[in-house]
């Protein structure tokens, strides 16, 4: 295998990926009143650390379907496709925002992370 070169970083682009993210192993032992809003935060930090963005942004349809049933009652599992895009102004804190949408599943049997579309 060869060897990553030091001083280049990783060039980033724009992709699109599907995940299955487990919303009832974030929220786990949290108090009710406070499920909802860490689940939601637990979905930015996945696509932080996933897609190498500082800038998450959360679809109003994905906001929706995670407090659908209440601040308390969460689904256990939720599937996000998660959008690297390129920024259009410059606010320094990088080039690239990371778009979070809802993506409406009938079931999460054999679901995998698969790439939608690259650029």
């Amino acid at each position: 295998m060869g060897k990553k070169e030091k001083g280049k970083p990783n060039p980033l682009g724009e992709v699109s990926r599907d995940y299955t993210i487990n919303l009832h192993k974030a929220v786990h032992k949290e108090t009710f009143k406070r499920k909802a809003p860490r689940a939601v935060s637990h979905i930015v930090r996945f696509a932080q650390k996933n897609m190498l963005t500082e800038d998450v942004r959360v679809d109003p349809q994905l906001n929706e379907a995670v407090w659908a049933r209440g601040i308390r009652n969460l689904p256990r599992r939720i599937r996000v496709r998660l959008q690297r895009k390129k920024k259009e102004e410059d606010d320094g804190k990088g080039k690239y925002y990371t778009l979070a949408q809802y993506v409406p599943v009938d079931s999460f049997d054999n679901l995998k992370t698969e790439i939608t579309k690259q650029q």
